[in-house]
């Protein structure tokens, strides 16, 4: 899609395709909605969601940013849209999963390493990626021979020690009835690899 043009057009094919076909599931979404799975992806347009999980409307509850980052818990009066989302998907929705998936050859993350030097680096790009300082400094010190790749994956990390900041998902984790999960797209190849919870290492999720 390249212009607005495209949007109004692909909205009739989806009033005479998809949303003919689903009518009845919009009728009952318009009532509310009861997803169990709060995913927390990246912004970027290659990466999406419901492709991915080939998800139907109302089933899961996305957050999209850049770096598909969480930061950590911080009550101090600023805007915080993740938490937000996040307290009224834990507090009001009740999911009994948390989802955070990177992806491969995220903008985010290169901006991460990339420092000043990286154009993608701006007035409010700057300090979101800040999320990953302590990220980057691990890779750095790893030696690792791909470090977009590696900072993805600790990305992911960062994200899931942030959610155990919040009050409200460790308590409902502790209780079991809350979940936490990390999962990284390889968008040219097609593959998810899903972090192994015992292990901490992402597996290949077989396709058949």
């Amino acid at each position: 899609m390249r212009s607005i043009d495209d949007l109004i057009s692909g909205y009739r094919r989806f009033r005479t395709g998809s949303y003919a076909e689903q009518a009845s599931l919009y009728r009952e979404l318009g009532q509310g909605q009861d997803p169990n799975i709060m995913l927390i992806a990246c912004a970027d347009s290659r990466a999406e969601p419901s492709d991915i999980f080939d998800a139907a409307p109302g089933q899961l509850f996305v957050v999209r940013n850049v770096a598909n980052l969480v930061p950590p818990y911080e009550p101090d009066g600023g805007l915080h849209g993740v938490s937000a989302a996040l307290e009224y998907a834990v507090n009001v929705l009740k999911v009994g999963n948390i989802v955070v998936m990177g992806h491969g050859g995220c903008g985010g993350i290169a901006a991460s390493l990339g420092g000043g030097g990286n154009p993608e680096i701006g007035e409010f790009v700057t300090p979101w990626v800040s999320l990953l300082e302590s990220a980057r400094e691990r890779v750095a010190q790893s030696g690792s021979v791909n470090p977009q790749f590696a900072l993805e994956l600790e990305g992911i990390e960062v994200s899931l020690t942030n959610l155990m900041s919040f009050p409200f998902v460790a308590r409902r984790v502790e209780a079991g009835d809350l979940s936490l999960h990390g999962a990284w797209f390889a968008i040219v190849h097609g593959e998810l690899h899903w972090r192994n919870a015992k292990t901490g290492h992402f597996e290949v999720i077989s396709a058949i």
